[in-house]
């Protein structure tokens, strides 16, 4: 079982940033894509950013593109969502997660979540 633990989240003005971790622990780790998705209040959780781990190409929402850029630290296991040109409606808890396999589109082993919160 892969253990995926979120931090860098926090308090930012409207046009800030903010770098978001997720550390792994556990089992072998050897995913297809990590991925980072967010849940804002009274809303469903979205897709955010995803990176394949051996080719290293990635993937984002429309609306976050030229802003965030999602990338790993191969050697420490490690995924980053670099958060740049922040928007009052980036706020959100940003989870991150594993997919296992090219085979199924389905994320597994989500951490608890980093607070993001973007004041205007």
């Amino acid at each position: 079982q892969v253990q995926l633990v979120e931090s860098g989240g926090g308090v930012v003005q409207a046009g800030g940033s903010l770098r978001l971790s997720c550390a792994s622990s556990g089992r072998t780790f050897t995913p297809y894509a990590m991925g980072w998705f967010r849940q804002a209040p009274g809303k469903e959780r979205e897709f955010v950013a995803a990176l394949t781990w051996s080719g290293g190409s990635t993937d984002y929402t429309d609306s976050v593109k030229g802003r965030f850029t999602i990338f790993k630290d191969s050697a420490h296991y490690m995924v980053y969502l670099q958060m740049n040109s922040l928007k009052p409606e980036d706020t959100a808890v940003y989870y991150c997660a594993y997919r296992p396999s090219r085979a199924s589109d389905t994320y597994e082993n989500w951490g608890q979540g980093t607070q993001v919160t973007v004041s205007s």
